[in-house]
């Protein structure tokens, strides 16, 4: 039955890329290029995925894990929304994203090991 999960949920993935490379969608913000729309897409999606990590991880440690990809996804927003707009603070939003995502997690990691935080 596990593999049958893995297996339906690997043709889902093919499928959602493949429609992703090869048909347009609708723009979610109009001033971006194709390229763009489909990053912020996959982005997008990317992130969903994440959150139904976070949301039904089996355990903690997923949680976690998921998080912290939920954190490089909000980077890649920024980078995205910063290139066509050429507004520099995107950048700055994302590098204080990325340094606060990285003190977050190693806190997590350590209080779900059981250690203080002083150690």
């Amino acid at each position: 039955m596990r593999r049958l999960r893995w297996f339906i949920g690997l043709v889902a993935l093919i499928c959602i890329f493949l429609a992703i490379a090869l048909c347009s969608f609708p723009s979610l913000l109009e001033w971006q290029s194709p390229l763009l729309k489909r990053a912020f897409f996959i982005l997008f999606l990317c992130a969903s995925f994440c959150l139904w990590r976070i949301f039904m991880g089996p355990t903690s440690s997923d949680r976690a894990a998921a998080l912290d990809i939920l954190g490089i996804l909000i980077v890649g927003f920024c980078a995205i929304l910063g290139i066509p707009t050429g507004r520099d603070w995107y950048i700055d939003i994302s590098i204080a994203w990325a340094l606060q995502s990285f003190i977050s997690i190693l806190a997590l990691a350590k209080y779900l090991e059981g250690r203080r935080f002083d150690e």
